[in-house]
């Protein structure tokens, strides 16, 4: 019994190259997405609040830092996490510091108490992590440990960021500081990118699981944009006007599963580093301009009855269309070939700037529901004839 026990708490991780093609998305991981779930809920219901510049850039900053605990947590799990006790109580010890993290969220960007407790909480959750990636190098090759080491520092270097921001005072510093936390991220990810390096292209695997991981927290955005229409109309007159609002509104978030699951759910991008970079992180855009679209409907409802949709309001709506269907351009871009799709990132890209023309004349928000909605349906109408002139199924493809 005691050396199942320690074989239970004690068994290695998966080296790099160790990649079980077999695996599928654990309950234990849905578990862990449940988190995200109240945290991204709890920044959406503070932008929904504020609809203005200011405040979606601070849900834009907080919510990166929010999908970067979820890459680096994920893709451990992904690519190196078992089945056993040690992992699991790993990712439980995890899941309560994201709970204590989604007290301090709401008010992170503005609110100098609870931005200095997301800091200091979110230090302590990325030390963790990190630890989980400094002790898969005593198993893997010279190559791999050297590769891993220099993404260890990446993470101490932003868990350093984090820190001094815990120490100012001032929010928009502690803001700024975390937005270089983004930058950082976003150089690293460009320098791997750019250095094409064979060791990273062989420690960076998209298997069937981590597609269907993806398309999960997918999902739990797309959740945002029911809770923003069950919000609106909510805390509004539930005339015909706004019932109808609601329901547009709700078709947008229809269009945004259609359009994303029926051109890139459970698919693997093609081989090459690239190719499978522009995968994982172009889907960082991607959930952050669901989520704000979500937040942005609770406002859109609210001013059902007037003739033109509130400047920021229409902003928010239309220009989260546009990234989402420019994140879906780039993204189609990594699928593997086929003539049904040629045309699918231009006629997504054309969309794009038709939702932000959308956004810019502040048609009533009716009007801009319908309008965004018709624009969804137009783009995913292209790429099914194309697939049926060709006698395939989009499903299939």
């Amino acid at each position: 019994m005691g050396a199942a026990i320690s074989s239970w708490f004690r068994s290695p991780p998966r080296a790099h190259g160790e990649v079980n093609d077999d695996r599928v998305v654990s309950f234990l991981e849905l578990f862990y997405d449940l988190v995200f779930v109240v945290i991204i809920a709890r920044i959406s219901h503070t932008l929904a609040g504020d609809v203005s510049w200011i405040g979606i850039r601070n849900f834009a900053i907080v919510f990166s830092l929010i999908w970067i605990a979820w890459i680096n947590g994920s893709m451990y799990h992904e690519l190196h996490g078992r089945e056993d006790g040690r992992h699991r109580s790993s990712i439980f010890v995890q899941m309560a510091l994201l709970v204590v993290l989604s007290v301090y969220a709401a008010g992170a960007a503005d609110d100098p108490s609870d931005g200095r407790g997301f800091a200091i909480v979110y230090a302590i959750l990325l030390t963790v992590v990190s630890l989980q990636w400094f002790g898969l190098r005593r198993h893997d090759s010279p190559e791999m440990a050297t590769m891993t080491g220099q993404y260890v520092a990446g993470l101490a270097l932003i868990i350093g960021i984090v820190i001094v921001s815990a120490l100012v005072n001032s929010p928009s510093t502690r803001l700024a500081l975390w937005a270089g936390v983004v930058g950082v991220t976003v150089v690293g990810i460009a320098a791997q990118a750019i250095g094409n390096n064979a060791t990273v292209s062989e420690a960076l695997r998209v298997t069937e699981s981590m597609a269907e991981r993806f398309g999960l927290f997918t999902i739990i955005v797309l959740g945002e944009v029911v809770v923003g229409v069950g919000d609106g109309l909510a805390e509004t007159e539930r005339t015909g006007r706004a019932i109808a609002t609601g329901m547009l509104a709700l078709s947008i978030g229809f269009g945004f599963w259609w359009n994303y699951f029926d051109f890139l759910g459970r698919r693997q991008p093609r081989n090459g580093l690239r190719t499978r970079m522009l995968w994982v992180y172009g889907h960082f855009p991607l959930g952050l301009a669901i989520a704000a679209a979500g937040a942005g409907m609770v406002s859109l409802i609210e001013h059902a009855a007037e003739s033109r949709t509130p400047t920021d309001t229409s902003w928010l709506i239309a220009g989260a269309t546009a990234g989402i269907l420019a994140s879906l351009a780039i993204l189609v871009t990594t699928m593997p070939h086929h003539p049904g799709r040629r045309l699918v990132p231009y006629t997504l890209a054309a969309g794009a700037v038709i939702a932000l023309i959308l956004g810019a004349l502040r048609p009533a928000p009716v009007v801009l529901a319908a309008s965004l909605s018709l624009v969804l349906v137009a783009v995913w109408v292209e790429s099914f004839i194309r697939h049926a002139r060709h006698g395939t199924s989009m499903v299939e493809h």
